[in-house]
């Protein structure tokens, strides 16, 4: 089954959308690339789906073993080669587990675990450095 189509609407800009749910996404090149920088670019999407899908699968851990993380979130640094052609060569994620009660240091090593083997991660090239933090924060 086709997960998505991507049509591009010129100037640099394209739209997806997923045909499952018919949710778009409006993607421009960045404006150190010639864009207008008005929207996500495909490499910020990029970078920014590691994070989302680290939040994601720690939900699925969660809800299996009755833990609450509501508020939990992420922030995404991508970093961009500076030589040779435009490829993303890094990616920040500072992941912030929120919990209303303190986690066990059994809970966080598989939290961590979890997080740093999600799919996405898993699919991108060995060469890119992923750089992940994780810090906990009780939320009540």
């Amino acid at each position: 089954m086709t997960t998505s189509k991507v049509i591009y609407s010129g100037e640099l800009r394209t739209k997806a959308e997923h045909l499952a749910s018919k949710n778009t996404i409006i993607t421009d090149a960045p404006t150190d690339n010639h864009g207008k920088g008005e929207a996500f670019s495909p490499t910020d999407l990029a970078a920014t789906s590691l994070a989302s899908c680290m939040l994601t699968v720690l939900g699925i851990y969660a809800q299996n073993h009755d833990i609450v993380m509501d508020g939990s979130h992420a922030e995404v640094t991508k970093i961009m080669s500076q030589e040779g052609p435009r490829r993303i060569v890094g990616i920040n994620v500072d992941l912030v587990i929120c919990s209303p009660r303190e986690l066990t240091d059994h809970e966080k090593i598989a939290l961590e675990r979890v997080a740093k083997t999600c799919p996405v991660s898993l699919s991108l090239h060995p060469d890119l450095k992923q750089s992940i933090a994780i810090d906990y924060q009780l939320k009540a």
